[in-house]
């Protein structure tokens, strides 16, 4: 008589979920799988760890917090007090700054609280323009802040792809803003903190530094910090810092009343409680050392990729990359953007399209797509890997071009399988 042998069962990733709404629940068990399997390349997006995620599910999301830790406005706030000033005070440790506020619910609104601080309605504002790798909310005109305020943008050369501070130096004499915006969601370089700070300077404005794209590379040691230049920082929680969907405001000393009072009652009201710990928790893993070899090996990734990608005959706008981005323009492959990206995603390789500087294409259909190593890198993915990633681009791009869905299915197959060696960090598949 054989036996079969005994095996474990397999545990629901989400039983108590899956019990009362088991529809939801197989939408995110898809959601995971889709994670899992496929090579996510959007430089906006991580994987943030399995603790990460706990803390954002916790109770503390049943509590009201509006105000500050000792000074609330509802009762029952013993713990949560000494939560936000946890995360406050990794904040502030891992950046070294005088002042942080962690209670921003996203990037957005973190960046109209500095508005709401420093400027008035009508006034001077200068930020990068959209197009050109800037963000919405730094004065551009379909935003409130371009309709509110009057927005002036910068932009980089044609030639070299790079900002030019001499440009950007006589914008500002010539309009003198306010607020002065540095950092983007489309730069590839190495921002110049010192040089926008003289430019703020001179011109009587207040320097903001966007760092949503950059911050874990800056906790790690992988970009230079704008904590000495900045008067004020800007960031996201999540992106290359692998924390929950959230925000931070830091700043010196002298304009923490201005921003706290901005953030509340200026914008919002209670803070979600179980982001702040979130952020406690990712703040607390990038002060590991672990953290600061993953920054400079998502810089190191970037890289190769970019070396592989040109030497299979991409243009990347300003040459290559400092930091985690590229940003192609598939002009000369002929492809449109967002041909391109909807191909590769079929491919299980997920992009955005992209607009490229002085494309002259429209932004809902562009020239250019944008790739990061963030969330390859999370995985355990190496220098090793990028001429394979390069060349899995490649395929795809002209598998698009030439609406070829055999090679595209093939490509999927391909990816899945190498990615199966990589499990990504906080899914249950």
């Amino acid at each position: 008589m054989t036996t079969t042998p005994a095996t474990t069962p397999v545990p629901t990733p989400h039983p108590t979920l899956s019990a009362a709404d088991p529809e939801l629940a197989a939408l995110i068990g898809a959601e995971e799988r889709l994670q899992s399997d496929t090579l996510r390349l959007i430089p906006s997006e991580n994987y943030a760890s399995s603790a990460v995620l706990e803390a954002s599910g916790t109770v503390l999301q049943n509590k009201y917090s509006e105000g500050y830790p000792g000074r609330r406005y509802y009762e029952g706030q013993q713990i949560i007090d000494q939560v936000e000033r946890l995360a406050v005070a990794r904040a502030k440790a891992v950046f070294g700054v005088e002042h942080a506020n962690v209670q921003p619910y996203s990037g957005s609104p973190a960046n109209l609280a500095v508005y709401l601080a420093f400027a008035r309605p009508g006034d001077t504002v200068m930020g990068m323009a959209l197009p050109m790798g800037g963000h919405l909310t730094h004065g551009w005109s379909v935003s409130a802040t371009g309709s509110w305020f009057r927005g002036v943008q910068y932009g980089v050369r044609a030639d070299t792809g790079r900002i030019d501070l001499d440009e950007v130096r006589d914008l500002a004499l010539k309009e003198r803003p306010k607020i002065i915006f540095c950092g983007g969601t489309a730069l590839p370089r190495t921002i110049d903190f010192a040089g926008f700070a003289e430019i703020a300077q001179e011109s009587g404005a207040v320097l903001v530094a966007d760092i949503a794209h950059i911050a874990g590379l800056i906790a790690g040691g992988a970009h230079p910090s704008p904590v000495p230049y900045a008067d004020v920082i800007s960031t996201t929680t999540h992106k290359t810092l692998r924390g929950p969907r959230g925000a931070m405001l830091m700043s010196r000393a002298e304009h923490a009343k201005a921003l706290d009072k901005a953030v509340f009652p200026g914008l919002q009201g209670g803070p979600h409680n179980q982001t702040t710990a979130a952020i406690a928790v990712a703040l607390r893993e990038a002060a590991a050392p672990s953290f600061r070899d993953y920054a400079h090996a998502v810089v190191a990734n970037a890289a190769a990729l970019a070396d592989a990608l040109r030497a299979r005959g991409y243009d990347l706008v300003s040459g290559g990359t400092d930091n985690h981005l590229i940003l192609i323009d598939l002009t000369a492959k002929d492809v449109p953007g967002k041909t391109a990206a909807k191909a590769l995603d079929r491919a299980g390789i997920v992009v955005n399209y992209n607009t490229v500087p002085y494309d002259p294409r429209k932004p809902f259909d562009p020239s250019g797509i944008r790739i990061g190593t963030p969330s390859l890198t999370s995985r355990g993915l190496s220098t090793e890997h990028m001429a394979t990633v390069a060349e899995w681009l490649d395929r795809g791009i002209t598998a698009a071009k030439t609406d070829n869905e055999a090679a595209l299915l093939e490509l999927r197959t391909e990816v899945a399988d190498l990615l199966s060696a990589y499990p990504a960090p906080g899914l249950p598949v």
